[in-house]
């Protein structure tokens, strides 16, 4: 039953998620004015506006003028709620629960963010550093001082591939905000998670990159946010990244 309840909140949040991945990259107010229709500009109504089912239940679109909702709404809703369940069921009901969710809510509208827009927000990557580091003064996962380590480790590893990329080819590949957010990363989940989130990231990137370039018949200067994969790196990490230590020891080592 709590785990409903958890759920129900979550997708909540998600809903006011929904507001933030719109309206950040449009520089607009994120508590106001009200949600309305982008098609008529109607007000969303409080019972048109329950996160998952008013979707279902307009079946998928605007009350007023029919335009079609996209399906990213009740998408990011249900993200938002499963998460939400996933941290309650990994952490139990703690404050390093709430830590982390809070953390993964922001991952999930950086990601959105950058897909559409190709920039990840400083307005959510840099106040996340310093957050992140108060954070782990009251989690158990990890010390003040990996938080730091993290932060250093994070922020520096990327600018020097940054620096290294355009050394060689004359080019940028690797976006200001990349970097802010594998510093921030860092301060939440430590030293020993970056490396992992680096490595988790670029593996499932490389392989994403060669499957878009197969398909697209693009070379590779295709360009790809980096954004997302950081994001289901630090993800795999959180929920996963000692299980699958402890497999890769015990199976190879």
């Amino acid at each position: 039953m709590i785990e409903l309840f958890i759920f129900i909140l979550g997708s909540c949040i998600g809903s006011f998620l929904n507001v933030c991945i719109y309206r950040l990259p449009n520089f607009k107010s994120i508590v106001y004015p009200p949600s309305a229709c982008p098609g008529c500009n109607t007000p969303i109504r409080f019972y048109d506006n329950i996160p998952i089912l008013s979707f279902l239940l307009l079946r998928g679109k605007c009350r007023n003028c029919k335009a079609v909702i996209s399906m990213r709404y009740p998408l990011v809703e249900l993200m938002v709620g499963l998460f939400a369940v996933c941290a309650y069921l990994k952490f139990g009901l703690t404050l390093q629960a709430l830590i982390i969710y809070l953390f993964i809510a922001a991952l999930i509208v950086i990601t959105f963010i950058d897909i559409d827009h190709r920039i990840i927000p400083d307005t959510i990557s840099l106040p996340g550093i310093p957050i992140g580091f108060a954070a782990s003064f009251f989690s158990p996962a990890i010390t003040y001082l990996e938080s730091l380590v993290g932060i250093l480790v994070g922020g520096g590893s990327l600018l020097l591939v940054a620096w290294l990329y355009s050394l060689i080819t004359h080019k940028e590949g690797m976006g200001g905000g990349d970097i802010k957010l594998l510093a921030m990363i860092g301060a939440f989940v430590g030293w020993q998670g970056v490396l992992l989130t680096i490595f988790f990231s670029s593996a499932i990137g490389t392989l994403c990159g060669l499957l878009v370039m197969i398909r697209s018949g693009k070379n590779m200067k295709l360009a790809i946010p980096f954004g997302p994969f950081l994001a289901m790196g630090a993800m795999i990490h959180i929920f996963f990244g000692n299980e699958l230590i402890f497999w890769y020891f015990h199976t190879f080592i």
